[in-house]
């Protein structure tokens, strides 16, 4: 078992990076696709005395 963990822990490091250096996208990208996302997101408890 210890075996199966080191190689699963090796193979996700080894994964790591493995492309390159991250790039951010094209800003003109993120404006051709008309896609448009709003909203509201709340988290929390709700109580009523």
């Amino acid at each position: 078992m210890k075996y199966a963990i080191a190689f699963a822990t090796a193979a996700m490091l080894t994964a790591c990076g493995i492309d390159g250096e991250p790039s951010a996208p094209d800003s003109a990208a993120k404006n051709t696709t008309g896609i448009t996302i709003t909203g509201r997101a709340e988290a929390g408890v709700s109580k009523k005395w």
